[in-house]
């Protein structure tokens, strides 16, 4: 046991970034992670323990979030804030400027209250519950622990993105690590949420040649 609190800081680091949970609820589950870790880990992989191990105290106290959450969206209101996010995208290239809810309102020939509604709903949750559709690439669910024969796999992946540069990494991590939207990034690089969207699925397509 006294080796394995040797790494302790690990996961008191991961469960830092959680303030609107039990810390002592994360901690235990951290160090269920870390001890299954410790359980599966083969000197022969060539691979750091720690971050071996990180792998598997993020994917274990993901998954208490997860099912701790008690806020859901449906895929409604999913599929309402991505017509919202695209209508701001081409109502802020021809106004030259953000449009407000009530002409967001009249673009998608919906009440306002509703615009209102979703933006609210959607500030209730964390992006660990977002929906994704068949269409979209859920990076977070490719690289979630949920049994030790996926580690080599996840491992690459992490190396592969290691391997980007500055500007992609960053967008990568804002994306699928800080949970930031498309709108969001877009504001930060001073370019539409298109040209965000682009570029993610550029980044995505090299790290599949990559693996």
């Amino acid at each position: 046991m006294d080796d394995i609190l040797e790494y302790e800081s690990l996961v008191y680091g991961i469960i830092n970034k959680y303030k609107n949970f039990d810390r002592d609820d994360l901690y235990q589950v951290g160090m269920i992670g870390l001890m299954d870790a410790k359980k599966n880990y083969k000197k022969e992989i060539n691979t750091k323990f720690s971050t071996y191990a990180y792998f598997y105290i993020m994917g274990k106290v993901k998954e208490y979030i997860r099912k701790s959450n008690p806020y859901k969206i449906s895929k409604d209101i999913i599929k309402l804030n991505k017509s919202i996010e695209k209508a701001t995208d081409i109502m802020s290239q021809r106004l030259g400027r953000n449009p407000t809810d009530l002409e967001l309102s009249l673009f998608l020939e919906i009440d306002e209250q509703k615009i209102i509604d979703t933006r609210l709903a959607l500030q209730n949750i964390k992006s660990l519950d977002y929906y994704y559709d068949d269409e979209n690439t859920d990076l977070y669910n490719s690289i979630k622990i949920e049994d030790k024969n996926t580690n080599s796999d996840i491992l690459d992946l992490k190396e592969a993105i290691n391997k980007l540069n500055d500007e992609d990494k960053n967008l990568i991590i804002d994306r699928y690590f800080n949970d930031l939207t498309q709108t969001e990034i877009s504001k930060e690089l001073g370019m539409s949420q298109v040209q965000v969207s682009r570029k993610e699925t550029k980044i995505l397509q090299k790290l599949k040649a990559t693996l």
